[in-house]
């Protein structure tokens, strides 16, 4: 029979930490140190394997599971863990602990492994890293299964961007996506086909940018046998190939004049010429398109049609770059690490100090694409159970390209140098201006900004003291 001690109700917004051990004392012991750092708490006693199974049934959402008890048992318990509840991370923490017990435990799936007395900082440090990989475990389920509800990181933008994606799945619109190279564009290109009616037709995805403009008309509209040199038989255009489906214009800003004009017949006849032929073939399609220049300076120079423009900017959404989101840059990496040590095959329990302090001080000219390029490099080089920082690109070691620096606003980034912050107050920086924003749009209601926040208001009135956040003085 399950023993329930200093529970904690778990209906408020954030993840439960789940403390199993046999010494009680020990059990709550954490527990209270936990709740004092403003997480939610269980602490039972029972096969850890049949107590997740019933909080699962009850709606719990367990963030982590710390794991005490004799090492005999340990070892069976993560492989069933993992076989049955993969998204529950389980961190260990021993009284008396072996390298050999902790490397096979991180290949079991603990995140950690922490020997007695554990400080403070080490365990907090620890459950944040639990609750991430979680989130990240959870998340990849979701997308198998087509359904993009969660997502990486916490920018209020981004959820903003996947909310708008979310909301003109289901209609035939046009969209118009703007941001930088590698920020992730034909990401929400999918999740709009893939949540629209036409999933089950093709997405159909050409860079304008990458085909010689001799070649993008037959490539978007077809040709006919004989309309050029080298034209042996009729062929189909991306556009016939995505009809029922959606098409996806990505580099719209690189189409040359003459592609500008025929594709804004398209965009309001919706039929296409192919390149030999003149008889209109008609097109359903869903066009989705995306720019990495601002196209209404484009247009202010003559280098993109206005007619054109206006056309296509139906419903508009803007990716901000990687560098105003500090705050996702580690979640990305955790989530990066995760999916690619499954496909690789590489048994690596996370990322060290070290290595997170440069990737979360370097520019990313290349953007999430670039971040995941670096974990996956630096997964095939890692030389230990963790990446640390000898095993990034030489170029995030240099001196100098750590240009580390503060987010003040959701728009300026300014040299950290220039304020003498520590790393640790640069990165608070952005989560103190997004704690007052939601205070400021909530009337400084501690609860329902709490609730907007998903965090609970022990946290939320941490943090306010901490960041010295008083109405009063607002």
């Amino acid at each position: 029979m399950l023993e329930d001690h200093n529970q904690k109700q778990s209906e408020g917004p954030g993840p439960v930490i789940l403390v199993m051990d046999t010494d009680q004392v020990a059990a709550e012991a954490t527990c209270t140190l936990l709740e004092a750092e403003g997480y939610q708490s269980l602490s039972r006693t029972g096969d850890p394997v049949e107590v997740v199974d019933q909080l699962r049934e009850d709606g719990a959402d367990i963030g982590a599971l710390i794991l005490g008890g004799p090492a005999t048992a340990r070892g069976q318990i993560l492989k069933q863990l993992s076989q049955r509840h993969p998204e529950v991370v389980p961190v260990i923490i021993t009284s008396f602990g072996t390298v050999e017990e902790a490397v096979a435990a991180v290949h079991l799936g603990a995140s950690d492994y922490l020997i007695r007395p554990v400080a403070t900082t080490q365990l907090k440090a620890s459950i944040e890293k639990a609750i991430t990989r979680s989130r990240l475990l959870s998340r990849r389920d979701l997308e198998r299964s087509g359904d993009y509800g969660a997502m990486v990181g916490g920018d209020p933008r981004m959820h903003h961007v996947f909310e708008v994606a979310r909301a003109v799945a289901p209609a035939p619109t046009t969209v118009l996506m703007t941001g930088e190279s590698g920020t992730g564009k034909s990401m929400i290109a999918r999740i709009i086909h893939e949540q629209s009616p036409r999933s089950d037709a093709p997405f159909v995805e050409i860079s304008c940018g990458s085909i010689p403009e001799t070649l993008l008309e037959s490539e978007l509209f077809g040709h006919v046998k004989g309309a050029f040199t080298g034209a042996h038989a009729d062929k189909i255009g991306k556009f016939q190939a995505a009809c029922g489906g959606t098409i996806f214009l990505d580099e719209i800003n690189s189409a040359p004049p003459s592609m500008q004009m025929k594709l804004l017949r398209v965009l309001q006849e919706r039929v296409v010429e192919p390149v030999g032929s003149n008889e209109p073939v008609a097109v359903d399609a869903r066009i989705v398109l995306a720019t990495n220049q601002p196209l209404e300076e484009l247009v202010a120079q003559g280098q993109f049609r206005q007619d054109l423009y206006y056309r296509i900017k139906v419903v508009d959404i803007s990716l901000p770059p990687l560098r105003e989101r500090i705050q996702d840059i580690m979640p990305l990496a955790e989530y990066f690490l995760a999916e690619k040590a499954e496909v690789l095959g590489r048994r690596v329990a996370g990322i060290d100090a070290s290595a997170s302090e440069l990737l979360q001080g370097y520019q990313w000219p290349g953007n999430v694409r670039e971040l995941e390029n670096t974990i996956e490099r630096a997964l095939v080089l890692a030389r230990g159970a963790v990446i640390s920082s000898e095993d990034l690109p030489p170029h995030l070691l240099e001196k100098g390209s750590v240009a580390k620096r503060v987010q003040v606003s959701h728009a300026e980034v300014l040299p950290f140098e220039s304020h003498g912050l520590t790393l640790r107050e640069a990165l608070e920086q952005p989560e103190r201006q997004i704690i007052l924003e939601a205070l400021e749009s909530h009337a400084w209601n501690r609860q329902e900004t709490a609730a907007s926040l998903d965090i609970n208001r022990t946290t939320l009135y941490k943090k306010m003291k901490r960041y010295g956040l008083d109405r009063r003085a607002a």
